[in-house]
């Protein structure tokens, strides 16, 4: 069982290259790691909030639809992310926001306890009520099962990057695997190399951290070893929802190598280096098929195959 707790919200995207088309589509990083997930095959919560109206029953019937569980509570409207696409189709928000999960901490907590993997980050990991209840809960969560985080920073919600990065080390310590973008560590850490930020995050306490550098690939590091590859060549359709997918896609390949709860954190730690490289080639895999299509589209499990036997084939 995973389950992740953070934001679910409306997407709405304007494309320059199609001015007449508004799209909209449920998203949220979290919502995405958590219907990637299910898409490979775990059973998946996400702790969320959404209300009762049109987009709120747009995000729940995208959740229905992809196997995945609502716990769910707060009071305000749905969220919503109105994105601009440049002409490469990477995207800019503009938000409309708010993140807490009052009323839902029982049944929230439960979820966590039944859990052999717990996720979060994004706008839950700094955004005020909810901030401070997802570190309660991910701290809770240690004793049973491994936990990742991924700062997916958002400046235009939490524009002070001292206060960001104070938050987002409380969760690196918390964690077990850590992944995040180029972009979120250069505004954490404008004044040093985006790799001396991953080891500095390394000694906090994770066995695994992972850069993704968009179309330069990956880096992951563990105490033992250290893997870098460029990424997939595909034709894109836009970047919505990639770093999600690596996400999930990393989740999913520990869970294949049983790294995963607390009686596989010894296991996550001794990745050897074939593996790591395999982990890497998986979670870029699903990053490169979401960066095919349009939106926050992550892979299914039989688009992706298994981790396990591109292991195999590998050590062949």
């Amino acid at each position: 069982m995973i389950t992740v707790i953070g934001e679910s919200l409306v997407d709405i995207i304007s494309d320059p290259r199609r001015p007449r088309e508004v799209q909209e589509h449920p998203g949220g990083s979290p919502l995405n790691v958590a219907v990637g997930t299910a898409r490979l095959g775990l059973a998946t919560n996400l702790v969320t909030h959404y209300a009762d109206d049109r987009y709120g029953l747009m995000i729940e019937g995208h959740l229905h639809s992809n196997g995945v569980t609502a716990v769910r509570g707060g009071s305000a409207p749905t969220s919503t992310a109105t994105a601009t696409l440049n002409p490469d189709g990477a995207a800019s928000y503009v938000f409309g926001i708010s993140w807490d999960i009052n009323g839902a901490s029982l049944p929230a907590l439960a979820a966590v306890e039944a859990s052999t993997h717990v996720h979060t980050g994004s706008i839950a990991a700094v955004l005020p009520p909810g901030a401070q209840a997802t570190l309660a809960l991910v701290r809770a969560a240690r004793e049973h099962a491994t936990v990742s985080f991924d700062p997916n920073c958002r400046p235009g919600i939490s524009p002070d990057a001292a206060a960001a990065r104070t938050q987002a080390e409380l969760f690196v310590a918390a964690s077990d695997v850590v992944k995040a973008s180029d972009e979120d560590l250069a505004w954490l850490y404008p004044d040093r190399a985006l790799e001396e930020s991953l080891q500095a995050w390394l000694e906090l306490g994770p066995a695994l951290v992972a850069l993704t550098r968009g179309a330069n690939g990956p880096v992951i590091i563990t105490r033992h070893g250290r893997v870098k590859m460029p990424a997939e060549a595909v034709t894109v359709a836009d970047t919505v929802g990639a770093g999600d997918s690596f996400m999930a896609g990393l989740v999913s390949g520990l869970a294949q190598l049983d790294a995963l709860g607390a009686g596989g954190r010894q296991r996550l730690r001794d990745i050897t280096p074939g593996e790591l490289h395999a982990l890497a080639a998986y979670a870029n895999r699903a990053a490169a098929i979401t960066c095919s299509r349009p939106g926050a589209n992550p892979p299914t499990s039989a688009e992706l195959g298994s981790l396990t036997g591109s292991l195999t084939a590998m050590e062949g």
